[in-house]
């Protein structure tokens, strides 16, 4: 053993107390939760080990509470909310948080908006007062030059995104194969254009009278500050805005996938293959062991997958699997891109394969363990600013209604044994599911052949 591996070695065997005694300590992010006359949520994280604060606002609304013909104005009302307010006229939002050293941005998914502002301490004050003008008098200086404005610049994200993007109309067909027409993720998060150019102006005020009230918002604020100060100020600023009307979301109705084929010829040169299967939503009972599932067939170099298909058989560029649960619903794709010379069935028959050897064999302890490192290594990265701790906060009040679920989603991960693994992989992903090949145009012969795992 050469000098470098040894002294390695002796490192490795040194740190492995420390992350034994880490393991046994229950992690957890101390908060003050408050909520308003008014029904925003105010969560307070105090971190004083570096001067900077950061704000995280989630409404709780995205695409999935659109509707059939109004799809697109979650996404839009991201861009909306940075054009200006009452009285912080455009451009004032950016330019004030960018004389004060902060910077800011939002995004948008199929169950939230969320938009952030992260910079020194000194700074919060100003935070707090934007978000609340934006919050309570966006619609007085709301008209069409602005909705135009924004409608484009959607439009043309869209046509980078979906249209002229590599393999980008798969993003449009997805939805709708995987979910039935009524259910509130059988469109994009974009939307569609036709819905996009036929919003109104009043249609755009309708929907931020219906979602974007203190009542459907939480508000975290993390970082360098005194929670008492945090609340009198969130309370001084946010207390005149008036609560907006309660909000109804129905569970989706239960459904099955049909199993579908579609093969898709688009401008691109590799052929790739697409497999999805309708699974659970996150915090489901199985939603970790799909994960874990998902980690162990193509989650690092050394996966199952990516082993067949990149490395040994030298079949496939890449490849990739996840587990997607959502707030309502959720699912698990494969997705693989071939070689040049090789068609996506040959790609289909390897994934079969390995997902049939995986759940009756379930994962060897190595592979398990290396999975739970993996996704616990993430979550620990993702957490280890207070921007990344805030908007954790916000995803566990949504979810569960426990803002401090740090240990228990940790331990969700911990608790799945490789029978669990073999148990999900059996019940979800052996029939119905969604196959979509993408080939290069005038190359429909290199598509997947088959639907359904044999």
């Amino acid at each position: 053993m050469s000098l470098l591996r040894r002294l390695f070695a002796i490192g490795a065997l040194a740190i492995l107390p420390a992350i034994a005694g880490a393991q046994a300590k229950k992690l957890s992010v101390p908060f003050v939760l408050d909520t308003l006359p008014n029904g925003l949520t105010l969560i307070v994280h105090e971190d004083h080990s570096t001067p900077v604060v950061t704000t995280n606002v989630w409404f709780h609304v995205g695409s999935g509470d659109e509707t059939p013909g109004r799809t697109g104005f979650a996404h839009l009302f991201e861009h909306l909310m940075f054009m200006g307010s009452k009285n912080a006229e455009y451009p004032q939002f950016d330019r004030l948080l960018e004389a004060a050293g902060a910077n800011n941005n939002g995004s948008t998914t199929e169950d939230r908006t969320n938009y952030y502002e992260s910079g020194p301490s000194s700074s919060l004050p100003l935070m707090i007062w934007l978000e609340a003008d934006r919050m309570g008098w966006l619609l007085p200086t709301m008209d069409k030059p602005k909705v135009d404005l924004q409608r484009d610049v959607v439009k043309n994200e869209r046509r980078q995104s979906y249209e002229n993007q590599p393999y980008g109309l798969v993003a449009d067909y997805e939805p709708k194969l995987m979910y039935p027409a009524t259910h509130p993720y059988s469109w994009p998060v974009i939307g569609s254009m036709a819905d996009l150019s036929a919003a109104s102006v009043d249609d755009v005020k309708a929907f931020f009278r219906q979602y974007y009230a203190p009542n459907n918002a939480t508000l975290v604020v993390a970082g360098d500050v005194n929670a008492a100060e945090v609340q009198a100020l969130v309370r001084t600023y946010f207390t005149e805005i008036p609560r907006g009307p309660n909000i109804e979301r129905p569970a989706p109705t239960p459904f099955t996938v049909r199993d579908t084929v579609l093969t898709l010829e688009d401008r691109v040169q590799l052929p790739r293959l697409y497999l999805e299967w309708h699974t659970v939503k996150g915090w489901h009972g199985d939603d970790a062991a799909l994960e874990i599932a998902a980690a162990v067939l193509a989650g690092s170099r050394t996966a199952r997958l990516t082993q067949a298909l990149v490395y040994n058989g030298e079949i496939a560029t890449n490849v990739f699997a996840r587990q997607d649960g959502k707030r309502l619903d959720g699912d698990f794709s494969i997705v693989a891109t071939a070689r040049p010379g090789k068609g996506l069935d040959t790609l289909r028959l390897v994934v079969d394969t390995e997902v049939r050897k995986l759940a009756s064999d379930g994962p060897s302890a190595r592979e398990l363990e290396q999975a739970k490192n993996a996704i616990e290594a993430n979550f620990l990265r993702r957490i280890e600013s207070v921007g990344g701790k805030a908007d954790q906060l916000n995803e566990y009040y949504y979810q569960t209604g426990k803002p401090d679920s740090f240990q228990a989603d940790l331990d969700r991960y911990r608790n799945v044994s490789s029978a669990d693994v073999q148990r999900v992989l059996k019940k979800y992903l052996q029939t119905n599911r969604v196959m979509i090949s993408v080939v290069p145009q005038g190359k429909p012969e290199l598509a997947a052949k088959k639907g359904v795992a044999q």
